[in-house]
């Protein structure tokens, strides 16, 4: 399928961040879309192949910034740094994400009332931050994503649903981390689901992600489930 792709740029309180809005290229006008959250290093080729496979799934897709336009990381010292601020604002995070779905909304591309956001790894934190913020969204997919939430929670009925696809032996979300994201979804009142893949890391569905030590290991086997969950998820809540 031919694919039609474009950098926008969009502002939020002074800062100009730049997405990637990837869409079929048959002409169809307006579908569901699809935002796609970067990992610790900023928008790159995971989450651009994510959108063009979207894409090519019918959905309009947009790769969104949450660093700021140009803004990448090369090492984890960079990476860490970037995500630092966030993480200790996360009413920040959660309206960078807010303004990156607004931006995907206002294209000619797009039916604003069926949108729903994945993320991996950082993004899996920042779509479920998007949720927690009670967001209209249709649905959000975590993909070895971070689970801690905000302090103080933000108490806000989840009304997105929710799919966490989480590798077993990740050391950055383990077991009780796990548990906890459950317990606190199921308090407010979310519809969701976990996914758990045993003998699998963090980052494995990033084929660069090479490093057992870190916790960060590439499974092709977890990555095609995923993928699997993730389309079955789209498709339904999306429909």
């Amino acid at each position: 399928m031919a694919l039609n792709e474009s950098l926008l740029e969009y502002t939020h309180a002074g800062v100009r961040f730049e997405g990637l809005l990837v869409a079929p290229g048959d002409g169809a006008g307006r579908r569901p879309a699809v935002a796609v959250a970067h990992a610790w290093g900023g928008r790159g080729d995971l989450e651009a192949a994510a959108a063009r496979r979207l894409a090519e799934l019918g959905y309009t897709a947009f790769a969104l910034d949450m660093f700021g336009k140009g803004m990448r990381g090369g090492t984890r010292e960079q990476n860490a740094a970037l995500i630092a601020p966030l993480l200790l604002n996360r009413s920040l995070l959660q309206a960078r994400m807010l303004a990156a779905l607004e931006c995907m909304r206002l294209q000619a591309q797009v039916e604003p009332a069926k949108v729903a956001a994945i993320g991996f790894c950082f993004g899996g934190l920042c779509v479920l931050d998007l949720a927690r913020s009670g967001a209209d969204v249709a649905g959000v997919v975590s993909l070895h994503g971070l689970f801690t939430p905000p302090e103080p929670p933000t108490g806000a009925r989840i009304r997105a649903r929710v799919l966490a696809l989480h590798g077993h032996d990740d050391p950055m979300a383990p077991p009780a981390a796990v548990a906890a994201l459950q317990a606190e979804l199921t308090a407010a009142g979310a519809d969701w689901q976990i996914h758990v893949y045993g003998g699998t890391m963090h980052a494995f569905t990033n084929p660069q992600a090479r490093d057992r030590a870190f916790g960060t290991v590439y499974s092709e086997v977890a990555a095609q489930r995923a993928w699997r969950a993730t389309d079955t998820f789209l498709a339904e809540v999306l429909s």
